[in-house]
């Protein structure tokens, strides 16, 4: 008996046919409005939100903004503000009205700060203003028009 180890098995030292486990594959992205964005966790929502929050965010000024993006299945999107500055963050819970927003919609809106930190800002009291031309707007009950 000989005291060395048996051999190790050495990986193929030729291509595969496939060639799948030679490269790692990246992945393909398709594009998304989201993409950049970064959602808070926990979502705040209205029914979280503090009472004094909401009594400061209702007493704030009314902005104007374009919706850039919302996910009804998610829950959320982002307005782009009329006046340039970030995006901001809309919850499903803080959409007045009786449509689903889509993408090019006129809404106005007012704010109010994220916790635990306070430093990013959420869209509030948001009314659809103007129904973006040539687009198919959807009810909350699941009723589809077009505009």
């Amino acid at each position: 008996m000989s005291s060395e180890p048996p051999p190790r098995p050495q990986p193929p030292t030729h291509q595969t046919s496939v060639g799948l486990l030679d490269t790692p594959r990246a992945r393909d992205r398709s594009p998304s409005p989201l993409r950049g964005n970064v959602v808070p966790s926990p979502l705040p929502t209205r029914r979280t939100r503090t009472f004094s929050a909401t009594v400061r965010a209702s007493q704030g000024p009314v902005y104007k903004g374009v919706c850039k993006c919302f996910c009804r299945s998610k829950g959320h999107g982002f307005i782009t503000p009329a006046d340039g500055g970030p995006d901001i963050f809309l919850h499903i819970s803080d959409v007045e009205g009786e449509y689903v927003p889509v993408e090019g919609d006129e809404v106005t809106y007012k704010m109010c700060s994220i916790p635990p930190k306070n430093e990013k800002l959420q869209a509030v009291e948001v009314v659809i203003t103007h129904l973006a031309p040539g687009t198919k707007h959807e009810t909350w009950s699941g009723h589809v028009i077009s505009s």
